[in-house]
């Protein structure tokens, strides 16, 4: 199952288990740990005491007493200008974190970015180390897992990646759209002059020929009836469907189903159902999801997005951030979705 980065109270989500990013003596000092346990009322408290404190960068469990989810696995961060080795400690976090939910047969987690709030730790480096060792555990399990954020403020997207995305769009969205707006501009004028033309060239000739009227001097060659192909031909040799395509790119590349669909960050449920109907429609996240997954070129991605109807267009921010990554060779779906995430568009996958 796939990772889904949102914004929402941590305390407020249904899920099996949500993480409580605390310290090694499990007291709540602040921050969502404080949260947490106002929400889910005193016996958390009495429960924390009872488990006798949690090692830096591991991860303790309990129920989850007044809360929505089953579980609180609560994990002791490390702080970044104290802990040696922080960065080990705050991956080591996460993985036990997964170990714990994994061993209590829990199906779906929601994680706060641990470590980024009163421990200091850089959100982008913090933000990293999640989508790593999640992304990792994901690849070898099944499971729904949710990155919850307060607000973008919270959330650390690299400020190089975030400068370079914004310079793009910058030059293909904004430049461009202006750019369309000026040749709309520069026809309009052009149809203008050409119809003056006409008309002076009617009505200063004599010479008893009768011209055509505007609408034919801006018509376009017509195909004769009889040149054109009949619709059973049309139907006859119709393309490869969007779901024939995608499996046709996985045997070349030698990939397999499950290799695929979890690069895309998608559902074994939803790729089950792109299997076994050739003429499954998916929505255009998700079939940009699988072109990332297979690594298409940018052509390609165009060519295969239209096997489901769609197409990128510069005049729309979440395409020209998807034509980004790809023409910068760049295929990592949760580095793409942070960058979506941070500039306010829908997600690929999840």
């Amino acid at each position: 199952m796939p990772l889904k980065i949102i914004r929402q109270d941590i305390t407020k989500i249904r899920v099996d288990a949500i993480v409580n990013p605390s310290n090694r003596y499990l007291r709540p000092d602040g921050g969502t740990d404080l949260l947490i346990h106002k929400a889910a009322g005193e016996g958390l408290l009495k429960a924390c005491e009872a488990l006798g404190g949690c090692e830096v960068g591991k991860a303790k469990i309990t129920s989850g007493f007044n809360l929505l989810c089953k579980y609180i696995i609560h994990t002791a961060g490390p702080d970044f200008n104290e802990a040696e080795n922080p960065e080990e400690l705050l991956a080591s976090c996460y993985k036990d974190c997964l170990r714990l939910a994994k061993e209590n047969g829990c199906g779906s987690v929601a994680f706060p970015l641990i470590s980024s709030g009163t421990y200091g730790f850089p959100k982008e480096t913090a933000l990293r180390i999640a989508t790593t060792v999640i992304g990792d555990f994901l690849s070898e399990n099944e499971m729904d897992i949710r990155l919850v954020v307060y607000d973008k403020e919270s959330f650390g997207i690299s400020k190089k990646l975030f400068s370079a995305v914004q310079s793009f769009i910058d030059d293909n969205y904004v430049d461009r759209h202006a750019r369309f707006l000026n040749v709309r501009e520069d026809r309009r004028k052009s149809r203008s002059l050409l119809l003056n033309k006409n008309r002076e060239t009617r009505f200063s000739m004599d010479d008893g020929y009768e011209y055509a009227d505007e609408s034919e001097c801006l018509s376009a060659p017509t195909v004769c009836a009889s040149e054109a192909p009949s619709l059973d031909d049309m139907l006859k040799n119709m393309d490869k469907s969007f779901s024939e395509t995608l499996f046709m790119y996985i045997d070349e590349k030698g990939m397999t189903d499950v290799e695929c669909y979890k690069k895309a960050n998608i559902d074994r449920k939803l790729f089950s159902k792109i299997r076994s109907d050739r003429n499954y429609r998916p929505s255009k996240q998700t079939a940009i999801a699988l072109a990332i997954s297979l690594e298409l070129t940018f052509s390609e991605t165009e060519d295969f997005l239209k096997k489901a109807g769609f197409a990128l267009s510069r005049s729309n921010k979440f395409d020209v951030i998807i034509e980004y990554f790809i023409s910068n060779g760049i295929y990592n779906i949760f580095e793409i979705n942070e960058a979506l995430f941070a500039f306010d568009q829908s997600l690929l996958g999840a």
